[in-house]
């Protein structure tokens, strides 16, 4: 009970909640291709957050810590719903088109990563989100070698994908 205790007086959830929420939303969509899901998936990972954040360790960053439980949460959707890409990847397609920006680079960005394989598009996705390499390597439980080179890889076949449809 002290553990819990001084754990959750070390960290507010109301704070946890506000500064990693919109991170964990964009991992989510990108993993879900579906707004709705995502928000679901948001409300899963934080409640899971809230009932296993006693024993958070502190051997990682909390950052960290949550997006791991996020990167599981979402691949147990994924598991549980046995989406086909294509599915995923045409809802993906439609939350682009509706994005707020109307910035059309970034939506054919956002169109070619929907094109890859769900791990792919998880990792490029945090990267995009600004997250450190060190806490991504944590999260997705790699080396961050190997996380530099999978980042290399994937840009590698955005690049491909871009020269392939003239966009480039």
């Amino acid at each position: 009970m002290n553990k819990q205790k001084t754990t959750l007086e070390k960290y507010n959830f109301d704070e946890l909640y506000r500064q990693h929420a919109p991170k964990v939303q964009k991992l989510c969509l990108g993993y879900s291709g579906d707004s709705d899901v995502a928000n679901d998936l948001v409300q899963e990972v934080f409640i899971s957050v809230w009932q296993h954040l006693d024993s958070f360790r502190g051997a990682s960053k909390i950052s960290t810590w949550i997006y791991r439980i996020t990167v599981n949460t979402c691949l147990g959707y994924l598991r549980s719903e046995k989406k086909k890409p294509a599915q995923v990847t045409d809802r993906l397609l439609e939350t682009v088109a509706d994005a707020t920006t109307q910035d059309p680079r970034i939506q054919q960005l956002y169109a070619a990563i929907a094109t890859l394989k769900e791990a792919d598009r998880i990792l490029i996705t945090m990267v995009l989100e600004d997250i450190s390499y060190e806490e991504i390597a944590i999260a997705l439980e790699v080396s961050e070698a190997t996380l530099r080179v999978r980042i290399h890889r994937i840009k590698k076949q955005l690049t491909e994908i871009f020269e392939k449809n003239g966009q480039f």
